[in-house]
């Protein structure tokens, strides 16, 4: 049986389509205090926990999740993150902080016997849960929702994410691939971007991200692009988080289109990741 957490309905019902299996209905509750509290129904045999947590209360609601599901009867817990939240906070960055990442990795595993995630940050995340753990690669679907392209040119914001970009291009059939030069400075969080020497003009250019969060560091990239006078440029991300402003900051860098999966259910998310999940399940 399948069992969604509040921000992954649509990528739970997906998978309950792609493995033909039930989809458990959940309800879900806030208490006045701010508290939550899920309800699920009776199981017999595996659960799956699709719950992708964007945010700290998402993070609690999989926790509750993963231990209504065991006592609703469920022999074995398999949780799927679609994002995992915490996930870039991969090391201590100063004295006196946490590995957060390790954290939440180890409060998953106590009630769950597999993990899988999409996309994560660094695959390294995946060592830090206690159970078998495993990322799943979505990339090849950002060329799925891409319009025809003009010679196109396939760019990720650092060398980081090349693969990402890759992944794409090969999926699309065609195209060039690059990447820009970033620099963090950690203590201050500015980050510098050396242009691409990559030629774009009168050219489609597709900028492919694991993430996009706050939309900075892509809008400037994407500004710097703007100047070498690009045919069109779109943005396709694996996990759409797009907090805050993050959309305007893009559509005034000039991006036509943004497009997104599932993982984090947006108004860009023009495809599933259902697929490959179902198959790594």
């Amino acid at each position: 049986m399948i069992l969604s957490g509040s921000a992954s309905q649509a990528l739970a019902a997906a998978l309950a389509v792609e493995l033909d299996c039930d989809l458990g209905v959940v309800d879900y509750e806030t208490f006045p205090d701010g508290e939550r509290m899920v309800e699920v129904p009776s199981i017999d045999g595996r659960a799956v926990v699709v719950c992708s947590t964007p945010t700290s209360d998402a993070h609690v609601e999989l926790l509750l999740l993963q231990d209504a599901a065991r006592e609703a009867g469920a022999d074995e817990v398999v949780t799927v993150l679609p994002y995992m939240g915490y996930a870039r906070q991969d090391r201590a960055f100063s004295a006196g902080q946490p590995i957060s990442a390790r954290a939440v990795a180890r409060a998953i595993s106590a009630g769950a016997d597999r993990v899988l995630t999409v996309n994560p940050h660094e695959d390294a995340v995946c060592e830090f849960f206690t159970v078998p753990a495993e990322p799943v690669d979505a990339a090849g679907l950002l060329a799925d929702p891409l319009p025809d392209l003009v010679d196109p040119v396939f760019l990720s914001p650092d060398s980081g994410a090349i693969d990402l970009a890759e992944s794409a291009r090969d999926a699309h059939g065609t195209g060039e691939v690059d990447y820009f030069e970033k620099q963090r400075d950690y203590e201050t969080g500015a980050v510098a971007i050396t242009p691409s020497e990559v030629s774009v003009a009168g050219r489609d250019v597709v900028v492919t991200d694991d993430i996009i969060a706050t939309g900075a560091t892509m809008s400037e990239a994407i500004a710097i692009l703007g100047e070498r006078d690009p045919r069109r440029v779109f943005v396709a991300c694996v996990h759409p988080l797009l907090a805050a402003n993050a959309r305007l900051k893009l559509a005034n860098a000039g991006v036509e289109a943004v497009y997104g999966t599932d993982t984090i259910e947006r108004a860009v998310s023009e495809v599933s990741v259902a697929p490959v999940v179902a198959d790594a399940l």
